[in-house]
């Protein structure tokens, strides 16, 4: 479906046209007509869907063509983590520019001069609020919040609000906002939780759903059976190819790398990783909690444009976060979630390009992978070692994924059992110490 057949307000699709946009998604499809319609809505779709345009672009048009006040808040958009209020607030800035909406973005971490402007636009009135819920929950606390004109709440990643705990704080902002409002649920999964959460907030909600998409096959995915020790050896062989090899160069003059980005479920693995990378004189920084919100913001900056080739994340990264062209995802470790895996390669082979990614899987993590094998429907290629690195431990086939293995579903490459063996390689100088996970 083409754009044009929404008959947004012009300002609107003048935006979308300047911006590159032509063709809508599945998700905008079906959620736009019903959020034009004013229905409250519960969608599920996943990060690279297209969800964000999904529910910006009818709440803009409304917006544009619709009378009302410069002294209020108007729309609220709720979302778990401070890089994705500045995602969507930056969608905002480009959609919004042959118009006359103003916008914010609101989260933890700012300074005390961003603690003013977000106070001035809240209590002066601004057409859009893009928050993470602790720090609007600060400004609502000191009672200059206008929100009684408030006509559109969105709640976006939804799922992920929740498992960082946020349930409270969600139905505490809520209870500041009129009840006469439309309401849209956005989610990656539908556990029961998130149906209790819209019966609780919704009304006579019209549900959509767009299914967990598999990775692309342009992304090529193989694994590494590994122990720990082999990891950092591992990532030394892979960025000395041909395709990475500028990234060893730490004060390189090229002005433009290949970008690759690694994975990890730990903070402390992101932070200590890096660390170890760096000594070895890679070009790699991370990304996590403890720096503050210029330095995840100048970090971020480097590594879209280019100017920083490794950059070291938790899974904070793999949804929300849209940059095109990184060539290569690796996952240090295996996540828990097979939903965080399809989003974590899905950073690559973004925009009709090509890309790699590439698992590191340890013994605690076999049935983790076999577990997203059998979500995705595809056996990933299990790449051998190189030889001067040893032997891995022995991969399982665990006999449940054989009981429920298509038979048209190609077959384990290189699952051989092989003899346990501690590996041959030396564990590298300040190497990394990773404690075990309980299964």
């Amino acid at each position: 479906m083409d754009f044009s057949s929404f008959n947004f307000h012009e300002s609107l699709a003048e935006s979308i046209a300047s911006s590159g946009y032509k063709k809508a998604t599945l998700i905008q499809e079906k959620a736009i007509p019903v959020i034009m319609d004013g229905k409250d809505i519960i969608a599920s779709a996943q990060t690279g869907t297209g969800k964000t345009a999904a529910f910006l672009l009818p709440i803009l048009h409304k917006l544009m063509s619709e009378e009302h006040t410069d002294s209020e808040v108007h729309a609220l958009i709720m979302v778990p983590t401070r890089e994705l209020a500045i995602q969507i607030s930056s969608h905002l800035d480009g959609l919004t520019y042959f118009s006359s909406i103003s916008s914010i973005a609101i989260y933890g971490g700012g300074d005390g001069g961003s603690f003013v402007r977000e106070k001035q636009a809240l209590s002066t009135g601004v057409d859009i609020v893009v928050a993470t819920p602790g720090k609007l929950i600060s400004h609502l606390n000191m009672g200059y919040v206008k929100m009684k004109e408030l006509k559109y709440l969105i709640l976006d990643e939804a799922d992920r609000m929740l498992d960082m705990g946020f349930h409270d704080d969600i139905m505490k902002i809520i209870s500041f906002l009129p009840v006469k409002r439309q309401t849209l649920m956005f989610s990656a999964t539908m556990p029961p939780r998130i149906l209790q959460l819209a019966k609780s907030i919704l009304h006579e909600p019209v549900e959509v759903s767009v299914a967990l998409s598999k990775p692309p096959e342009t992304i090529k995915q193989q694994a590494y059976i590994v122990y720990d020790t082999q990891k950092i050896p591992i990532i030394q062989h892979i960025l000395a190819e041909k395709e990475y090899k500028s990234v060893l160069i730490f004060c390189s003059k090229k002005k433009e790398y290949k970008s690759v980005l690694i994975f990890c479920s730990k903070k402390q693995t992101v932070k200590q990783l890096a660390a170890q990378l760096q000594r070895m004189k890679y070009n790699a920084k991370d990304i996590q909690s403890d720096l503050d919100q210029s330095q995840r913001e100048d970090v971020l900056l480097e590594f879209s444009s280019k100017r920083l080739p490794i950059l070291i994340a938790t899974d904070i990264l793999s949804r929300g976060i849209h940059i095109d062209n990184i060539e290569l995802v690796i996952n240090y470790d295996v996540p828990s979630d097979g939903e965080d895996y399809v989003h974590r390669i899905g950073r690559t082979a973004r925009a009709e390009t090509k890309g790699a990614a590439i698992t590191f899987v340890n013994n605690e993590d076999q049935h983790k992978f076999q577990r997203i094998e059998k979500l995705i429907g595809k056996i990933v290629d299990k790449v051998e070692l190189p030889a001067a690195l040893g032997k891995g431990p022995a991969y399982e086939v665990s006999s449940s994924r054989n009981r429920g293995q298509k038979k048209d579903m190609p077959k384990p490459n290189g699952n051989k059992p092989r003899p346990q063996a501690p590996p041959a390689a030396p564990r590298p100088a300040g190497g990394i110490k990773i404690e075990k996970r309980a299964q």
